[in-house]
């Protein structure tokens, strides 16, 4: 359930990108709509100056327009911000792809429904069939289409954006390949829509109906669970439905058919039409509890203060009660209202929020808003378009209601159960007032950046750093097969004692040099730093005189314990091996990591040309960038990595050509790399091939079969079990 929670939390703020775009816009159009009235601008004498075609009144048009267009396409904004909000990394490659995506899926489900599928039977649906983005007579998803090709993108994007294929398609790798996945995903989900929508799209309106049509019942669920989400922070997720899709109603204003609650009142507000109060219901509701409520029971914490605490608390809660008149926003007084007494929250807030929709909804009230429930909304999209418009009038006598209720049950609960709200219970000078990261904290369910919360990606990440001496510390690091590369500032700062724990096998140093030995695994450790250093930058800015980020401890970094190999069972394996040349022991080799034995124990070899076969019957598990590397398992679970050269990743590919990649099966003989001895040796690099079994420790033994001349396929080494 927690992890449910935590998925949808993120979702929930990819969001507020879009949503955070519809105060400015909403302010061009209720301005906009405000000043065209016929009605306010015949009311004030004022057709000489903002009458049709004057130049005030071109102006307050184009504002119009220009609102407008950020609610007809907030689909696509959707779209764009979940693919850009869930990437890893990377983040604009996905924001371009979800916009790919979102044009072929319209574009592919738009032509299967004409051409494939009988138009007239989806026209006879009441808004079924509109206009998208220039997509004439398709199904009109809303935000939700947005919502789903947003995720499928983010997907795709995470899963493929390091992705590498053969030298001859190596253009198309990595990121380049996204939009080319996205424009696939979108064409199949747009066919899949062709299907599906129609079934899911009327439902949806039919579910709506049945709130609609539930009356009170509905209207004060709505409430109720709106504002209990907010802790979660779930209430995006919640309301953005009833905001945008046919959740919140279908109206035909201006002899268009318009969906969501939020895009009905604007819709009505631009064409200066009576605002329904079933669709404003919504959002009036809020202005009661921000005007009203939420400065009352700030007004009840006040007077329930010890007396010499008051001056103290004074100016917090006067401070708090002006910005949730004025914006709406309630976070400190709500989340002390939390802190104090969750029946208060959820047995006295939460039921009068339920209550509010239900008398706005009864009153008539049709004022909308886009930021928050404050004076502001209220002044741009009640009053200003006009009573007869909006029936602002209606919401004065909640305010006064709400404000009453609030005061006299916040301060009768406070004193009665003796509540721990500001100033009752704290030495003079010491009240304050609590904050939404405090709450989620302490009940366990603060899971943004920055939370206590560390993956094991992070948490590995978080030692290495650390272990080098912060990243401040960290001068560069790169990484070959089987090791991060890192050069430091200062030396005396490495603890080594801190990169072990981490999984590392190994750690050579040199000065300012580091080597940090971690076998194949390395590249993914490497890509996970990485995206921490990048999404992180101020986490480990600590050398090891002090730590501002966790560290794991021994339990968080260590690994289930891999379940034992049956020794009646599994038969010792021989690797044959994959060059012509001469084979030697692996002390022989200049390399430390390799000569000790830190990766593993096998073999090398002096090669006689440069072509690399398969040792083993399996599957390829790694395959470096530069080329020089290779991982393979075998069908029993023998780890090989076969490495050629010495340090010569830092030849970047030149000189070797792969002719398999993760993921192919191989059998013994199988042509995996070609290298070319004579770039190596003008590169100045030894030419000794390793071949090292990296699970050695699964083993009972491993041990080199012969010495001297070898050819490829011959018996080089022994895995005991």
């Amino acid at each position: 359930m927690k992890g449910l929670f935590n998925k949808l939390q993120n979702l929930g703020r990819t969001f507020m990108l879009p949503i955070a775009l519809l105060p400015i816009a909403g302010l061009f159009l209720g301005l906009g709509s405000a000043f065209t009235n016929e009605s306010l601008i015949a009311n004030y004498g004022l057709e000489n100056i903002m009458g049709s075609g004057t130049v005030l009144n071109g102006i307050f048009m184009m504002f119009v327009d220009v609102g407008d267009i950020v609610f007809g396409n907030l689909a696509l904004l959707f779209a764009i911000s979940v693919a850009f909000g869930l990437a890893k990394d990377r983040k604009e490659v996905a924001a371009m792809s979800a916009v790919v995506g979102y044009l072929t899926m319209y574009a592919a489900m738009t032509s299967w429904i004409h051409n494939l599928r009988n138009m007239d039977q989806f026209r006879q649906v009441n808004g079924l069939v509109g206009n998208v983005l220039g997509f004439e007579e398709t199904f009109n998803m809303g935000v939700f289409g947005g919502i789903i090709i947003g995720l499928l993108v983010s997907y795709l994007h995470n899963k493929y954006y390091r992705v590498k294929f053969t030298d001859a398609l190596s253009f198309f790798q990595g990121t380049h390949f996204v939009p080319i996945i996205s424009t696939v995903g979108g064409t199949a989900l747009g066919i899949l829509f062709a299907y599906v929508w129609p079934i899911f799209g009327t439902g949806i309106a039919n579910f709506g109906e049945v709130i609609a049509s539930s009356g009170a019942i509905g209207s004060f669920l709505y409430g109720y669970i709106y504002r209990a989400l907010i802790p979660f922070g779930l209430h995006h997720v919640f309301y953005l439905p009833f905001w945008q899709t046919a959740l919140g109603g279908s109206v035909e204003v201006a002899g268009e058919m318009v969906h969501g609650a939020q895009n009905i009142v604007f819709a009505q507000l631009a064409a200066n039409e009576a605002v329904l109060p079933e669709a404003a219901k919504y959002f009036s509701f809020q202005f009661p509890l921000m005007i009203g409520g939420w400065p009352a029971a700030a007004l009840a914490m006040y007077h329930s203060a010890k007396k010499e605490n008051r001056a103290g608390i004074k100016g917090l809660l006067f401070g708090s009660s002006i910005t949730s008149i004025l914006t709406g926003i309630t976070e400190p007084i709500e989340f002390t209202t939390l802190f104090a007494s969750p029946f208060l929250f959820y047995g006295i807030h939460s039921v009068l929020a339920g209550f509010s929709v239900v008398l706005v909804e009864w009153l008539g009230a049709g004022v909308g808003l886009t930021f928050s429930g404050g004076l502001t909304d209220f002044i741009i999209y009640g009053i200003l378009p006009g009573n007869d418009i909006t029936k602002w009038t209606t919401l004065i006598l909640p305010i006064v209601i709400w404000f009453v209720l609030y005061y006299v049950i916040f301060r009768f609960a406070i004193e009665k159960f003796d509540l721990d709200t500001p100033g009752r219970k704290e030495e003079a000078g010491e009240a304050r007032l609590r904050t939404k990261d405090e709450y989620r904290e302490e009940h366990g369910i603060n899971q943004t950046a920055g939370s206590s919360a560390v993956s094991a990606e992070d948490a590995t990440s978080i030692g290495i750093l650390e272990g080098l001496g912060g990243s401040d510390n960290l001068e560069d690091f790169t990484n070959c097969a089987t090791r991060l590369r890192v050069t430091v500032k200062d030396g005396s700062l490495v603890d080594q004692s801190r990169l072990r724990s981490t999984g590392s096998a190994g750690i050579m140093q040199n000065g300012q040099s580091v080597q940090v030995i971690y076998g194949t695994k390395v590249e993914g450790i490497a890509g996970d730093l990485r995206d921490f250093m990048k999404n992180n930058p101020e986490a480990t800015k600590q050398t090891n005189q002090g730590h501002s980020a966790p560290a794991p401890s021994a339990e968080d970094t260590k690994e289930e314990p891999e379940e034992p190999k049956d020794q009646e069972v599994l038969k010792n394996e021989v690797l044959s091996a994959p060059m012509n040349g001469e084979a030697v022991s692996l002390e022989q080799v200049e390399d430390e990591v390799f000569s000790s034995g830190m990766m593993g124990q096998g073999a090398a070899i002096l090669p006689s040309d440069g072509a690399v076969y398969s040792p083993l019957n399996g599957e390829v598990t790694m395959v470096m960038e530069s080329g020089h590397a290779i991982g393979l398992t075998s069908e029993q679970g023998v780890e090989v990595l076969i490495h050629v050269g010495i340090d010569t990743v830092n030849m970047n590919g030149e000189g070797f050509t792969t002719h398999v990649k993760q993921g192919d099966q191989v059998k013994v003989g199988d042509l995996l790399i070609e290298a070319d001895l004579e770039a190596i040796k003008e590169a100045n690099y030894p030419t000794e091939t390793m071949v090292i079994v990296t699970n050695t420790p699964d083993y009972s033994a491993v041990e080199l079969m012969t010495t001297g001349e070898v050819k490829v396929g011959d018996e080089l080494v022994e895995v005991r079990n």
